[in-house]
């Protein structure tokens, strides 16, 4: 449930605006990934969007899922934490890089590292993942989402 504001529901505005977005959420969520690797995803590029609506609704989800509320609270410093897998690690950098992408772009260090470890599919179905949550994020942002208080 989302505490209305005085900004536009998108969705009840024009709720073929979402389709798109959710079949790219569909696609993702029967990729190569797993679902906790999604959720990395969904949680850290949401930290680095301040996007609270998405932060908590993943790392609810998470949670739900099982994974390890100190490995969320480390999740801002994965390169210090020793929590986190080589191949999450990966994950969290090309995470970082295209969410920042005005900054440096994907670098191609980063890249071959990827593809190296987990081919070209995995990448691309990473780098979609990493596209759809920002998108998320941007309407979250943009339309001030809020979740509710009593949810949590």
């Amino acid at each position: 449930m989302v505490i209305k504001t005085d900004r536009i529901n998108i969705n009840e505005v024009n709720p073929n605006a979402y389709k798109p977005i959710l079949d790219l959420y569909d696609n993702i969520k029967k990729s190569s990934l797993s679902n906790s690797e999604f959720l990395l995803i969904e949680i850290r590029a949401s930290q680095i969007n301040g996007c609270a609506f998405c932060i908590q609704s993943h790392i609810k989800e998470a949670i739900e899922n099982g994974e390890k509320q100190y490995r969320i609270h480390a999740l801002p410093f994965w390169r210090e934490s020793p929590f986190f897998t080589n191949e999450e690690q990966v994950i969290l950098e090309i995470t970082e890089e295209v969410t920042n992408i005005s900054i440096h772009g994907l670098s191609n260090e980063t890249y071959q590292k990827a593809i190296q470890l987990f081919g070209e599919k995995k990448v691309s179905d990473i780098i979609m993942a990493i596209c759809c949550i920002n998108v998320w994020n941007r309407i979250g942002r943009a339309t001030q989402l809020i979740p509710e208080r009593s949810q949590y």
